[in-house]
């Protein structure tokens, strides 16, 4: 565990190049990290801690604290290996690395190396399973808080296709409160193929569209389910429909449809607690 009382690891040049990795972290976000990813604050640090453990692919490289956080934070930072870099800075040092006021005070640089890839993911879904798969979330809000439904409601595994953004991007996990470092993910190949290897693995696929043929408490059981969900406006691609069952969430007319994170929430719900997942 990282060794607390071996400081000070502190900074007091914001260009300091061993934290290169925390500067300008809005701009940063638009230009991508090349495998990195920015944790921040004190839920979401506890939750790296747990991921970094798990080994499942997701690691901490360096965390960076404001000096009079420290305290509070020792009981954490002993659940990270001795070798992690951990630095202190004041107030107006942070800021100056950041590129903004940073509040909360407390970053970490992650990486993401060797995380299970979608086939590998499905086979770890236990016969008794849930599992969320989305196409085309654009929206880091959305895709953050259909992470923290996951996690809430009991979902093994959530499942993207490569138009979906990246649940790593700082504002998603920030938004799911770090259910992305906990809930196991992949993001690759077409909805179409993921599809198909969610029939090939026995999973009682279910679309969620507001023109669904099912009333959603009207899903049976089923050994393992699948709740798919698209993008707000479009939705689900009408050929994906056509292909599987489709379930819908009843709602007072004249409005179209329901937030995609809201719906994902109220659909995970049920479907877990038809199955007894929670």
């Amino acid at each position: 565990m990282a060794d607390t009382d071996a400081f000070p690891l502190r900074i007091s040049d914001p260009a300091d190049p061993r934290v290169a990795g925390f500067v300008s972290i809005k701009e940063r976000d638009l230009i991508g990290r090349q495998g990195l990813f920015i944790a921040e604050g004190t839920v979401v640090l506890r939750m790296l801690a747990s991921a970094h453990a798990a080994g499942r692919g997701i690691t901490a490289e360096a965390i960076l604290i404001l000096e009079n956080r420290l305290d509070g934070l020792r009981d954490i930072l002993a659940t990270f290996p001795e070798n992690l870099p951990v630095y202190v800075a004041t107030a107006a040092v942070f800021d100056a690395i950041a590129g903004f006021n940073m509040h909360r005070g407390v970053l970490a640089l992650g990486r993401r190396e060797g995380m299970a890839g979608r086939d590998a993911l499905l086979a770890t879904v236990p016969a008794h399973g849930l599992v969320l798969a989305a196409c085309g979330i654009s929206n880091h809000d959305n895709m953050g808080s259909m992470f923290r439904n996951a996690a809430a409601f009991g979902v093994d595994a959530v499942l993207m296709d490569e138009t979906s953004c990246d649940p790593l991007y700082r504002k998603a996990i920030r938004v799911s409160v770090g259910s992305v470092l906990s809930v196991p993910f992949a993001r690759e190949g077409s909805i179409a193929a993921l599809v198909a290897r969610l029939q090939a693995e026995g999973f009682a696929i279910w679309g969620l569209s507001p023109r669904g043929e099912t009333d959603l408490h009207d899903i049976p059981p089923s050994p393992r389910t699948a709740l798919l969900v698209g993008t707000e406006g479009e939705g689900l691609p009408a050929a994906i429909l056509s292909s599987i069952r489709t379930a819908r969430i009843r709602q007072r007319p004249g409005l179209d449809s329901l937030n995609v994170a809201t719906a994902t929430g109220i659909a995970l719900h049920q479907v877990a607690m038809i199955n007894g997942f929670i």
